[in-house]
């Protein structure tokens, strides 16, 4: 067996173990990066970009089909669904080059492939034909969906996850999907939309990530409006009978519900790759739930030489999260002992729905279980002025504000350019904003952003800060 002796090794080539690598290079050229598995991040490979590139050929198939709402009458609508998948294919392989163009270009002597087990607190068992000798390391291995193994026995091969579905070579003709989380929802609204039979199946009655419970309510509306949703599916069991899958629940009424389709995609949360790594031949402390306990500012695990960052933390699985994750522990892992606390981003996160959903900054729930004393402001995108021109009049904005300071806290979105929005929110958020500032700044007209000026205005009416707002929304018309 070959040895390998290094100040670094960093286990996983993701997005958190990229960016570790370069976190570490600043600090020492004796790095090494272990894969598993094939090169290319999740992000690239079968998370947001082939599935955003699916949504882009829905949100193309929902506009044609919806057209004649404008005076626009096109020729019926036709999905291609070879040709769909054959475009999604591409542009994921080409953002997958990317990828594994940038991890090549590495030396030789900074990557190895393998798994990565430990021996003890600074040796690693790579693949059974390298022993590696770590004065620190960094584990970046990632995570992978959530899978009940009694699905999978009694389901087969026509149980997918959302990986799976990126390596279709055409659309299939049905599909139900288990998770209303962000996952389930933007891969059955992409699939409904481009013609294809769906159920998204749900448990706790929940829509997304939102916590505000109005806002949950109005995403149960809207999207139960559109796409077949049993958002609350008691006794679900699952069959398989031939090529197909039955999914059977009990209705509201108490009776039990049956449905045929030809595959199972389960969309139900994700899992971090922690089992398989032999942390119990370590000292390194751990959660109940056998995760290695942190501190998000350092990425150090105790007070130990070990760090951990990106979806393996089980936390916010989002990209620029699991960047920053890694970022902070590279740079901590090489500079060790020296161990230096870096401030984390105001959160953001998006869903690709229709609408979009954006949570940014402290999040309703997170601000009721502190005890926060705030306040909240709110507007309706059903009547506001650009989203009533675009036809994409749904949803709603909350923001949230803190009594006494007026400090911007955090907000909640269900609507139309929520990705967008989200961001503008997040850097107040960051900047420590009050709401008076935000809404010294320039607005134009017309734009969805004056539907958030609105919530502002509602915001600071609560905060008693702001005159009462306009009646009705007058950043439709001059004198907004």
């Amino acid at each position: 067996m070959h040895t390998l002796n290094v100040d670094v090794a960093i286990i996983g080539a993701g997005t958190a173990g990229m960016t570790a690598y370069r976190g570490a290079l600043a600090h020492t050229r004796r790095v090494v990066v272990i894969e598993g598995g094939p090169y290319g991040t999740t992000c690239a490979r079968v998370g947001c970009m082939p599935s955003k590139l699916l949504i882009a050929a829905a949100e193309a198939a929902h506009t044609i089909a919806h057209s004649a709402r404008f005076g626009v009458h096109g020729g019926g609508l036709v999905v291609d669904g070879a040709a769909v998948m054959d475009r999604v294919r591409r542009e994921r392989d080409r953002f997958v080059g990317f990828v594994v163009e940038a991890v090549q270009a590495w030396p030789a002597e900074h990557r190895l492939q393998g798994h990565a087990r430990f021996v003890d607190d600074h040796t690693l068992d790579v693949g059974g034909h390298t022993r590696v000798l770590a004065e620190r390391i960094v584990i970046a291995t990632g995570s992978r969906p959530a899978v009940a193994e009694a699905w999978r026995r009694e389901l087969g091969d026509r149980l997918i996850v959302n990986d799976d579905v990126f390596a279709w070579h055409t659309l299939p003709a049905s599909v139900a999907v288990t998770g209303t989380g962000v996952v389930g929802l933007e891969l059955a609204q992409a699939l409904h939309r481009l013609g294809v039979r769906v159920r998204l199946y749900g448990r706790s009655g929940r829509i997304g990530p939102l916590t505000d419970p109005a806002l949950q309510a109005l995403a149960a509306d809207i999207f139960a409006g559109e796409l077949p949703l049993t958002a609350q599916a008691h006794q679900l069991t699952l069959r398989r009978e031939g090529d197909e899958v039955i999914v059977s629940s009990l209705g509201p009424d108490g009776q039990r519900v049956e449905e045929r389709f030809d595959w199972l995609l389960a969309a139900s949360g994700r899992q971090p790759n922690i089992d398989d790594l032999g942390l119990e031949h370590t000292a390194l402390p751990r959660s109940a739930a056998g995760v290695p306990v942190h501190d998000r500012r350092s990425g150090q695990i105790g007070g130990s030489h070990v760090f951990l960052a990106g979806d393996a933390a089980d936390e916010r699985a989002l990209l620029h999260e699991a960047a920053d994750d890694g970022r902070i522990a590279g740079d901590n892992a090489g500079r060790w002992p020296d161990i230096r606390m870096r401030p984390r981003r105001a959160p953001l996160a998006v869903v690709f729905s229709e609408p979009q959903i954006m949570l940014a900054g402290a999040s309703h729930a997170e601000l009721v279980a502190a005890g926060a004393d705030f306040a909240q402001g709110a507007v309706s995108f059903s009547d506001q002025g650009r989203s009533r021109v675009m036809g994409r009049n749904q949803g709603a904005l909350h923001v949230y504000g803190e009594r006494g300071s007026g400090r911007f806290l955090g907000a909640e979105m269900l609507g139309p350019a929520a990705e967008h929005i989200g961001h503008l929110l997040a850097w107040s958020a960051q900047r420590g904003d009050t709401v008076q500032q935000m809404l010294d700044s320039p607005f134009y007209h017309p734009v969805v952003e004056e539907g958030l000026r609105s919530a502002l205005r509602d915001l600071n009416r609560a905060l008693r800060m702001g005159p009462p707002p306009v009646e009705r929304c007058l950043d439709c018309g001059p004198g907004a």
